[in-house]
């Protein structure tokens, strides 16, 4: 049974700009401490662990990963951010409200994989095309939009950050 490993091994990550210390068991994902130590339930579960629809996509470091991917005691010392952390009080991210805007979200499940993904494209192409922006969530599976509407919403975001 994951997670119930004999070993333990202490680690710290900073989440969200919280710190946190567990003791992980060595086949712990971080998807595993982010969903069920810490209830964040923007992390999907989606593929079995096996990073083909990332659902789970969260910003390690400053970089998307697939959580389901990642030992958490491979996270040990490092910073995550999930897309509860975006948002500032009240004030949700530009992402998180194009994405609402646009039409981009319909069942929500890959939502918040999709919107990491998508800071990560634009942290790293400021301005992407739109092929820039299809290779930088191609990692992220939706079955319900068509992706149209996504791109719009990612578009839209980086045509405002142009503009600043």
């Amino acid at each position: 049974m994951k997670g119930t490993a004999v070993s333990a091994h202490p680690i710290s990550i900073n989440v969200n700009k919280v710190p946190y210390q567990f003791n992980v068991s060595a086949d712990e994902t971080l998807l595993d401490v982010l969903r069920n130590r810490l209830s964040l339930t923007s992390v999907k579960q989606g593929c079995d662990e096996t990073g083909t629809c990332g659902a789970c996509t969260v910003m390690l470091d400053g970089k998307a990963v697939n959580s389901c991917l990642v030992l958490a005691v491979k996270a040990d010392m490092k910073t995550v951010l999930t897309v509860e952390g975006l948002s500032s009080g009240d004030q949700l991210h530009p992402l998180q409200e194009a994405f609402l805007e646009y039409g981009a979200v319909q069942c929500g499940y890959c939502t918040p994989g999709m919107i990491m993904s998508a800071v990560a494209l634009l942290s790293e192409t400021p301005n992407p095309t739109a092929a820039e922006i299809q290779e930088g969530i191609q990692g992220n599976l939706c079955r319900c939009t068509g992706y149209i509407k996504i791109i719009d919403a990612i578009r839209a975001v980086a045509q405002e950050n142009k503009g600043r």
